[in-house]
This record gives C-alpha cells, sequence and structure tokens, in this order.
C-alpha cells in the first residue's frame, strides 16, 4: 500500500484497504442503550425545535469499545459490479470481488455504489514519485513491496483483492501436489498477521471448515446485512462477561 503522507490525508485521499472502525459505549445491554436514547424525536422536536436524545450517555462512567475491522466484504450481489461502465470489477469463479487495474478508467462509480465505502481512488503515481517518496523509491527501499501484488497507477480504484495471489498459489501448490486443500491453509495478509486471532479465512464451501462452522454460529452476521448484497464477509457479535 503506497503512503499519501499527511498533507493527501486532510484532503481526504487517504489510502488503505481495510480500516478499523470503533464503537463506543456506556452501557451494559443493548436495551439500557435504547431506554436512554428513546426520546429522539427526529431532527425537529414537537415544538419546532431542534430535536435530540432523550439522555445522552457519559462513555468515561462504564468505558465498552468494539472494534470492526472492514474490508471490501466481496459481495454476491455486488452493486459496484452492475455500474462499472469498462467491467473493471467482476466476480471470480471462488467469491472474490476481482479488480482488472489495467482496464479502469477511474470513472468512480464503484466507489459511489459501494455501501460499506471500502474503495480508494489513485489520485497520483506513487510508485518511483520523488513527491511521495518514503524511503521506498530507491533499490533497496523497493525490496519491503511484495513483488506478487500488482503495482497499480494512477487514475485506478483500489480495493481488498482478499489477497488474490495468497489463495492463487494455495491452489496452486495443492494441485502440483495432487491433493485437496486443507483446512487453514488458505491464508490472507490480515488473517497471517492477527496475533488474537479475530480473523480467519478459508473455503466456506468446505462444511468442515472453520469458517463453514463460523458461519451457522448464532453470533454470526453480515455487515449492512439489509442492503443485500450478500458479503462473504461475516462477523460475530462481542461477548462480554459484565457479570463477573
Amino acid at each position: 500500500m503506497p503512503v499519501v503522507g499527511k498533507e493527501e490525508i486532510r484532503r481526504s485521499r487517504d489510502m488503505h484497504w481495510l480500516r478499523i472502525d470503533r464503537y463506543y459505549s456506556s452501557e451494559d445491554t443493548f436495551t439500557e442503550d435504547d431506554e436512554k436514547k428513546e426520546g429522539f424525536s427526529g431532527l425537529f422536536g414537537d415544538n419546532g425545535s431542534l430535536g435530540g436524545f432523550g439522555e445522552m450517555e457519559i462513555a468515561a462512567d462504564n468505558p465498552q469499545v468494539a472494534f470492526q475491522p472492514v474490508m471490501c466484504q466481496h459481495c454476491n450481489h455486488a452493486p459496484c459490479e452492475t455500474v462499472c461502465p469498462v467491467a473493471a470489477t467482476s466476480h471470480g469463479r471462488q467469491g472474490q470481488n476481482h479488480m482488472a487495474y489495467n482496464r479502469c478508467v477511474g470513472t468512480r462509480y464503484c466507489a459511489n455504489n459501494c455501501p460499506y465505502k471500502v474503495r480508494r481512488f489513485n489520485w497520483f503515481l506513487y510508485n518511483g514519485n520523488d513527491e511521495f517518496d518514503y524511503y521506498m523509491n530507491d533499490d533497496l527501499g523497493r525490496m519491503v513491496i511484495n513483488p506478487d501484488v500488482t503495482v497499480r497507477s494512477r487514475g485506478v480504484m483500489e480495493k481488498c483483492s482478499m489477497c488474490i495471489q495468497k489463495t492463487q498459489k494455495t491452489i496452486l501448490d495443492a494441485k502440483r501436489d495432487g491433493r485437496e486443500i486443507k483446512d487453514g491453509e488458505f491464508e490472507t495478509a490480515c488473517s497471517s498477521a492477527c496475533s488474537n486471532g479475530a480473523m480467519s479465512f478459508g473455503d466456506i464451501n468446505d462444511k468442515g471448515s472453520k469458517v463453514a462452522k463460523l458461519l451457522k454460529d448464532d453470533r454470526m452476521y453480515h455487515l449492512l446485512e439489509s442492503v443485500g448484497t450478500k458479503p462473504n464477509v461475516q462477523y460475530h457479535t462481542k461477548v462480554r462477561n459484565t457479570k463477573a
């Protein structure tokens, strides 16, 4: 991922494929949280004044935070695919939402149509650009760049590829050895880097795999499920023991 620097971040030209959303609360249950906020009466109150919440919570009283990593959800009914005029984003056989970077003409329709806001636009050519020289423009600095990841040019949309280069290598290695892929052999960069095992990746069609079992868990939910995009990324509600 290119480093765009502080000035570009200030212009909302950030560049990342995965963000961490943070949710703060001071209540132990959703019911208590709703009871405090049930006084909300829309934008304007009954007397025409500006409406508001019944009672704002003070997070410092009982601070709780939940972290939610959000990347491209690789939707089965992806709204980004239907609006691309050159079919630069399309659905793959394995369920991933692919990007053909050399086909993208930068209309940014896909970013406008994505309900998760996980796509980023390349405003500049960051590779080999002296303006964005963050110790990666010389021969030694370029050694940290993954040669299996496509270098993107300016004017194209970027997003999480679900580490297509790693999944393809896993498939080809198993094919070369004449065996089936084992559960846990599939890995993405984020799941392999997570030290707590909070992120898992695998073949959801393998009924005995870990991710297939997590899909049937009662705590499982999809992000913005009501939109009907049918994402391939699943989340689990956080469980806290507040009575201990």
